[in-house]
């Protein structure tokens, strides 16, 4: 098993410092013991102008039949047979990436402290891989590498060139050649791309090579336009590792998207704790308002019957909180309307999804949100794990931004947005519009929002506070009423609003509510439901 890097040199830099970028010295051949053999670096060639090194992996043929067993494990796809006779002493595979990001993980990591100046520099890179076994053919080989800035060469190894009849093996003798990438960049390429390949894992996956892969993968994964294959074969096609690495990209892409970090996406999760287990008077943390747990009106009845002597107070039942409400408030609309597939947009950690599948009206039920946490959260929550095949086949979490357009989205009865629009900087609002009431296209969609002109009843709220720390902004009714109206017009929606919780008669209710219906059909699929 066979790897070189070639790398020229200018009069301004030697080639010789590759040697420093490998920390492997070019005037001496060294051995590393690995799981499965030894490794060995060496320098075929090392002068100024030109410096090639060297990976030699000898494999121990026994030591990978007794460590493991079966694809997936020692690497033998086939019968007994294959244990012994297989191309893994010969051809490239999981076991050079591993031997890669053992012998140069200095390198891989970008780091030199000899000279701190040259893991940062493009170099003129040449990688020869004379056997290389592709699941896939040098199409695959192709569109793996080329979008990473490599020039590709390769040739198709025939099963027997005695008898080409026989036709070309699975093998091919592979070059790449870039002046547009670090030393690093290359080697996390080859340490990812080479098992992916192959296709043929000779260790157990586990959830820690989620974590191995987005390390090597920084930077271009994300963007690779053939990232589900990647992550799929590179996490030997187990599934849940498959879906765990695809959020984790995918919060990775929002956030270059947005020029911002990736735990400012993810922040749908906080420690505070669920409003509706909030008491009435337990303040929220960070100036966060709590959610009303009593209508204003029954605080005032129940002092009044105290005053009385009536000892209404002793018999009233347990008080409902404003999340509730408006929980309520939204099955009722969705009744209303006669829907039975239904996307929750900004679903969190799966409250409105939770009540909705418990009603078997509604047959279908999304839940989406940019939120790896927030998700993860949701599934223990409706104990997915453990759901019966029906129940379970009734509901889908699915990760991603409403900032963005999704087909996946397409072709629903309903759509609601439950507290989300005020956790978007208003620049961003339009997006959102469009990726809603343009793309998705619902018949209905039900949106709530705070009506902040009842931020004055809250007792623990300074004047002038928003009722969460992440909320962008809160409306009045009539600003909301405004933006409702611009966006059904806009979209071909008629609008209604409804107050959710106690209509105060001078500042209105606590959550304000917009149920859109479409009246203007876009597409023929649309006009004919």
């Amino acid at each position: 098993m066979f790897l070189t890097i070639t790398t020229t040199g200018t009069p301004e830099r030697d080639a010789t410092d590759l040697g420093f970028l490998l920390h492997k010295h070019p005037g001496r051949a060294q051995a590393f013991s690995t799981s499965y053999g030894t490794a060995h670096v060496f320098y075929p060639e090392a002068t100024a102008e030109r410096c090639t090194a060297a990976l030699l992996l000898e494999v121990d043929a026994v030591a990978l039949v007794r460590r493991g067993k079966g694809k997936g494990h020692g690497g033998a796809p086939d019968a007994a047979l294959a244990q012994y006779v297989n191309d893994r002493p010969y051809a490239a595979s999981s076991l050079l990436g591993v031997a890669l990001g053992g012998v140069f993980s200095s390198a891989m990591k970008g780091r030199c402290t000899a000279r701190p100046d040259l893991p940062v520099r493009c170099l003129p890179l040449r990688i020869e891989v004379p056997a290389l076994p592709a699941r896939g053919g040098a199409a695959l080989v192709r569109a793996l590498f080329e979008p990473l800035g490599w020039q590709v060469a390769l040739d198709v190894v025939p099963l027997d060139e005695q008898f080409p009849e026989w036709g070309d093996s699975r093998y091919v003798r592979l070059v790449l050649d870039s002046e547009e990438l670090t030393l690093a960049e290359a080697l996390r390429h080859l340490y990812v791309l080479l098992p992916v390949l192959d296709d043929a894992k000779h260790y157990w996956v586990t959830a820690d090579e989620v974590d191995k892969l987005l390390r090597a993968g920084e930077g271009w994964l994300p963007g690779h336009p053939e990232q589900q294959l990647i992550t799929s074969r590179y996490l030997a096609r187990r599934w849940s590792l498959t879906r765990a690495a695809r959020e984790r990209l995918e919060m990775v892409r929002l956030a270059e998207s947005d020029d911002t970090e990736v735990e400012r996406i993810d922040n749908a999760v906080t420690e505070e704790p669920d409003p509706e287990q909030r008491s009435t008077r337990e303040p929220a943390t960070d100036g966060a308002a709590p959610e009303i747990a009593t209508t204003v009106n029954a605080a005032r009845r129940n002092a009044t019957a105290e005053e009385a002597g009536t000892g209404e107070t002793g018999t009233h039942e347990k008080p409902v909180s404003l999340a509730v409400r408006r929980r309520e408030a939204i099955l009722a609309a969705l009744h209303a309307c006669g829907a039975s597939r239904v996307l929750d947009l900004g679903c969190g950690q799966g409250q409105l999804v939770q009540a909705l599948l418990r009603d078997v009206r509604f047959e279908e039920i999304v839940g989406l949100d940019v939120s790896v946490r927030a998700l993860t959260v949701a599934a223990r929550r409706l104990k997915l794990d453990r759901m019966g095949e029906r129940q379970a086949g009734r509901v889908t979490l699915l990760q991603g931004s409403l900032a963005y357009t999704d087909r996946r989205l397409r072709g629903y009865d309903a759509a609601v947005l439950s507290e989300v629009v005020e956790h978007l900087d208003l620049p961003r609002l339009p997006a959102l519009e469009y990726a809603v009431f343009g793309s998705a296209r619902p018949r209905t969609v039900i949106v709530t929002t705070p009506n902040v002109e009842y931020n004055v009843r809250w007792e623990t709220l300074p004047a002038g506070h928003v009722r969460h720390g992440d909320h962008r902004f809160e409306w009045t009714r009539q600003e909301f009423r405004e933006w409702a109206d611009r966006v059904a017009g806009r979209h071909g929606y008629a609008v209604e609003f409804t107050p959710v919780g106690p209509d105060d008669p001078e500042v209105g209710p606590p959550t304000q509510m917009a149920v859109f219906t479409l009246t203007t059909p876009s597409t023929k699929e649309e006009k004919a439901a």
